[in-house]
């Protein structure tokens, strides 16, 4: 039995971020995390309405225990209080815009659990923005813009995570393009033991993903991207700038592999995210490869006891029937 935070679990963390005269009234925990917990906490006292607080106790992380971070494959899924302050450094050394942090915790005293208190930013997701205040969503599209090309624009002769790099810790594989291409074939393995009609077409997927590897050229350097970036982990702010969200899995990566999750993302509004000069070699692998990530992952969670199943049923669906459109 899943336990999450109650009330009295949060109200002393929260009066150690804001001061002693605050007084925590409410704790709602938000949908959709499937690694770590994220709680808006109402208070009293303190000069702000909310703050949120981030736990990645065990019980918040939905995912099976052989998807634990901790190995060197930046395309691990990335989770964990110091995953997270240094993408925040980081990004904030770029004058990208990320909640502003309050007070991060990894003693185990305040809570059972590493955890971070960060500002609660009001505006909401840009997801919602699209439908209910298209102006408002357009200045902040035009906002992430130009964050995107601030950090792809960021080389680094290595890729890796950010946390990873910082400690020392050299990403395996051969190259971006190789690290790809084995995450895909073993997604196509994993898809295909659970889903008929990709386990029908493995043959000719997996000769797909090789013949596309193949056409790659090698490069040197590589930039800045957030890795999971969608219309739902990115926030508005009061006045109207894009803040990025769930950043842990920040990495020097080749930048189309961001692009390849922008697109399936924002869909017709991709556009305004666009870059000149992506490699299209690169874009044609890493669309094939993402797409049998985004039917193997999701398959995965199920396996466990993550609560919103059908919305994750969907998405291996639908990322079944593109994939199988990608074959020559």
């Amino acid at each position: 039995m899943r336990r999450f935070a109650e009330i009295e679990d949060l109200s002393g963390l929260v009066r150690e971020a804001l001061g002693s005269g605050c007084r925590v009234v409410a704790v709602d925990r938000l949908r959709g995390g499937s690694k770590k917990g994220v709680y808006r906490v109402r208070v009293d006292g303190a000069g702000v309405a909310s703050v949120v607080v981030y736990s990645w106790a065990e019980t918040e992380n939905f995912w099976p225990a052989a998807q634990e971070v901790g190995t060197a494959d930046p395309l691990a899924p990335a989770s964990g209080l110091l995953a997270f302050l240094v993408a925040q450094r980081s990004l904030n050394r770029l004058g990208v815009r990320v909640p502003r942090l309050l007070l991060a915790d990894d003693s185990r005293h305040r809570y059972r659990a590493d955890v971070a208190v960060v500002e609660d930013v009001c505006g909401g997701p840009l997801e919602g923005l699209f439908d209910t205040d298209p102006a408002r969503a357009a200045v902040a599209l035009g906002d992430l813009a130009g964050m995107l090309k601030v950090m792809h624009r960021h080389h680094s002769p290595r890729y890796g995570r950010v946390d990873l790099l910082e400690q020392g810790v050299t990403a395996g594989g051969a190259s971006c393009e190789a690290l790809v291409l084995e995450r895909a074939l073993r997604d196509l393995e994993e898809a295909a033991d659970r889903a008929g009609r990709i386990a029908a077409a493995t043959g000719a997927l997996g000769d797909r993903l090789r013949e596309l590897a193949v056409r790659v050229t090698p490069r040197a350097e590589y930039g800045l991207i957030h890795s999971e970036l969608g219309p739902d982990h990115v926030l508005v702010d009061g006045d109207g700038h894009a803040v990025l969200i769930d950043i842990e899995g920040l990495m020097y990566f080749d930048v189309e592999w961001e692009h390849v999750f922008l697109r399936l993302r924002f869909g017709e509004r991709y556009a305004a995210l666009s870059q000149p000069g992506l490699d299209p070699q690169r874009l044609d692998l890493f669309m094939l490869a993402m797409r049998l990530s985004l039917v193997a992952g999701p398959l995965r969670l199920l396996d466990g006891d993550f609560p919103d199943r059908s919305f994750m049923q969907s998405i291996a669906e639908h990322n079944t029937e593109e994939a199988l459109a990608l074959l020559p």
